[in-house]
């Protein structure tokens, strides 16, 4: 809870050091939940089934040979040594060298990542403007047909699983229709056209997905401001509906708001590695499902610490927007 500050001179300083407070105390956590996964990362990925050093050199290897792989990817020292020389080496920025390709494994994710970031960008232009007009339009007019219409298609597409929905898409429009390839080879865009067809399926498949989560959680938030007194208050003084919803009631949504966008994103993190998987899009999480048939443990755990960044950003960015959008810290 804020605490209860007189009204004299230094009410604004002690107000911004409680928020600077706030702030500090959420990226303190953001940094000790980091730790905390990439410890259960390194170990998780360290127990997978199988010994590296007798998949690469198969099973014909002699003993010597692979004790000798074994040694020289430090595979004989203890654990907990090996997780702290990968962690001192991802903050310094280095992610290792790839056991299969031997090449840096920030080389291997480099292009990959681009087109990730590229397929979640498009996702999110078309997810966020949608999500926020359906579910701010359908708090609006809350128990009419048209809110019942978008509640029931937002929790028919939240019942149904991504792959499913990827799965539909392709039989509709790459089987059936014929319109859009099955496949998504980013690769291979020469063209304007190429592209609208490349990205179609996976925007198309992800974008249902995200803005079905979205849209329950942003008709949520809005409702529960409308309902508050001073929302009420200007209805009654005479301000129209789309007046007091607009200037009154989304000003104090900006937090819960931001904080749907940041869970429905971060959803992106789950989803994007099925979505790339089925359509061979060759994106990061494509990348380490590639990584788990080989063993590739450097490349695995880069990919894995880089959804966990990914999505402990997004979170923290909501947490802190929340924070500073506070009616009662402005």
């Amino acid at each position: 809870m804020v605490p209860a500050i007189s009204n004299f001179s230094g009410k604004e300083t002690l107000l911004r050091t409680y928020v600077l407070g706030l702030i500090t105390n959420r990226l303190g956590s953001s940094a000790l939940t980091l730790l905390i996964v990439s410890f259960a990362v390194f170990f998780a990925t360290a127990m997978l089934p199988g010994d590296t050093a007798t998949i690469l050199l198969g099973q014909a290897a002699t003993p010597e040979a692979v004790a000798g792989l074994r040694a020289a990817m430090h595979l004989d020292e203890p654990a907990f040594l090996r997780f702290g020389r990968w962690l001192i080496g991802l903050l310094q920025g280095d992610l290792g060298i790839s056991y299969v390709n031997n090449l840096p494994v920030a080389q291997l994710i480099g292009a990959r990542f681009v087109n990730t970031m590229r397929l979640a960008g498009i996702v999110t232009l078309f997810a966020v403007p949608l999500s926020l007009t359906l579910g701010i339009t359908a708090a609006m007019f809350r128990g009419s047909v048209y809110d019942r219409i978008v509640t029931i298609l937002t929790i028919g597409v939240i019942s149904v699983p991504e792959f499913m929905i990827a799965t539909s898409a392709v039989l509709l429009f790459s089987v059936y229709l014929k319109w859009l390839p099955a496949l998504s080879f980013a690769s291979d865009v020469t063209s304007f056209w190429q592209v609208l067809r490349i990205y179609a399926m996976p925007v198309i498949t992800l974008t249902f997905v995200v803005s079905a989560q979205m849209i329950r959680m942003t008709r949520a938030a809005v409702i529960d401001t409308i309902n508050t007194p001073y929302v009420e208050a200007a209805i009654l003084k005479g301000a129209s509906r789309w007046r007091a919803v607009l200037l009154h009631a989304l000003p104090n949504a900006v937090g819960p708001i931001a904080n749907a966008i940041a869970l429905s994103l971060s959803y992106l993190v789950g989803g994007v590695i099925i979505v790339e998987t089925i359509f061979n899009y060759p994106g990061v999480a494509k990348l380490m499902v590639d990584g788990v048939s080989t063993r590739d443990l450097p490349l695995i755990q880069s990919c894995a610490i880089i959804f966990c960044v990914g999505y402990l950003a997004l979170i923290t960015f909501a947490d802190i927007v929340a924070i500073l959008a506070n009616p009662r810290v402005r």
